[in-house]
């Protein structure tokens, strides 16, 4: 197998792990009376406030979808807007204390699950690092 190959097969990979954990999200999420897309929402901005763009890059998502979403999570309180020094056009967001509790709620709630997930599969603490430094790099390389 080659690079390119490599790549290939790790993207799908990839996406197949992230279907699945969203499917599990999905479920989780609306037990708690949420969804998953306001969840991945404050998990984006969960260590630093960002704008609406940066946030659509970091899921993936259209700018448009994370609007509504933002909207949303603004309009119940769990995130607020700041003034950006760098576009003031273009706000920041962060958690308010009530959208960290939500978080915070939602991650122990799902934690057992995950736990029992990577027991099962066997990794370690150093495997999970290894391979986030992997795909930041090729993030990083991507961003360039």
């Amino acid at each position: 197998m080659d690079e390119v190959t490599g790549y290939r097969l790790l993207i799908a990979d990839v996406y197949e792990l992230a279907g699945l954990s969203r499917r599990i999200s999905e479920r989780e999420a609306a037990a708690h009376d949420t969804t998953v897309a306001r969840w991945h929402v404050l998990s984006a901005v969960s260590e630093e406030a960002l704008t609406v763009p940066a946030i659509g890059r970091r899921l993936g998502l259209v700018r448009q979808a994370v609007q509504r979403v933002v909207d949303d999570l603004v309009e119940a309180g769990q995130l607020r807007a700041e003034p950006n020094p760098a576009h003031r056009r273009s706000p920041l967001f962060a958690c308010t204390p009530e959208g960290a509790d939500v978080l915070d709620h939602l991650w122990a709630e799902s934690e057992p699950a995950r736990r029992e997930t990577v027991a099962a599969a066997g990794v370690t603490v150093g495997e999970l690092r290894e391979a986030r430094a992997v795909l930041r790099r090729l993030i990083d390389a991507h961003e360039g």
